[in-house]
């Protein structure tokens, strides 16, 4: 097991891609806390489904927009773990919206969640890093972060600067062996983007296959996982400020 004896933070790990790395990641031997902010049961059944695997999970209420909750929520997961490790930067919302109705809270609100937060679990965790000797950062981009999409301008421009953030953290923080990198989700199917997967989108849906080199639409939790567990083992060591894209090819083209 790569991850054996490590204690794991994943933000957004009730469900989607965070609930799968979560569940990956006690696969491989992590202890896991499970940050959610919302729904109760959700969270509740991810950690049964890793308890009734054979793993460790404990879920953590907290709102990764606010820098307050954030460092609550980093003191409970140590207090109750003795240790952290890794931190998945997975916390993050998705509004897929034009410009002009593009709201300052629409805006604030992703930028504050998806970019604001992720800096600040970083920051969070320092301390817990320095005592351990190292840590490892994952934040969860998007391929929204290396190229762009009509109708999400607060989106990408969310992703676009956790992209620059993982590089310009890596700078800072390698010396400390500390790794931050990102790994970039092609489209995937979570609950994020389900209203753009139902009946009605078959023009969208066949949009993605064709902009994807391997004909694929929608890709699946589970594919996220492989990657996720990498960069959190040791095999990773040696990589900083990387952006692994996990999108079935859509970026060659």
């Amino acid at each position: 097991m790569k991850l054996a004896g490590k204690v794991a933070i994943v933000t957004g790990g009730s469900q989607g891609i965070g609930e799968a790395i979560a569940a990956r990641y006690a696969a491989e031997g992590a202890r896991v806390a499970i940050v959610y902010h919302r729904n109760d049961d959700i969270a509740d059944a991810a950690v049964e489904r890793i308890a009734a695997s054979g793993g460790v999970a404990k879920t953590f209420k907290a709102d990764c927009a606010n820098v307050a909750e954030i460092e609550r929520m980093v003191s409970e997961v140590i207090g109750h773990f003795g240790a952290v490790h890794i931190l998945v930067n997975n916390a993050g919302v998705f509004r897929t919206v034009p410009v002009e109705d593009t709201t300052e809270a629409i805006w604030d609100e992703q930028l504050d969640l998806n970019l604001r937060g992720a800096f600040f679990c970083v920051k969070a965790l320092l301390p817990e890093f320095a005592r351990n000797g190292g840590g490892k950062v994952i934040n969860i981009t998007s391929i929204a972060g290396v190229g762009a999409f009509p109708n999400c301008p607060a989106y990408c421009a969310s992703k676009g600067g956790l992209e620059n953030l993982t590089k310009a953290l890596a700078a800072e923080l390698g010396r400390r062996n500390i790794n931050v990198n990102s790994l970039a989700p092609g489209n995937v199917a979570t609950p994020l983007n389900a209203h753009l997967r139902g009946p009605g989108n078959e023009a969208y849906i066949n949009l993605m296959r064709t902009m994807t080199p391997t004909g694929r639409d929608f890709l699946s939790v589970a594919e996220m996982t492989g990657a996720a567990v990498f960069l959190a083992s040791d095999d990773a060591a040696a990589i900083h400020g990387a952006t692994l894209m996990v999108d079935a090819g859509w970026s060659a083209w």
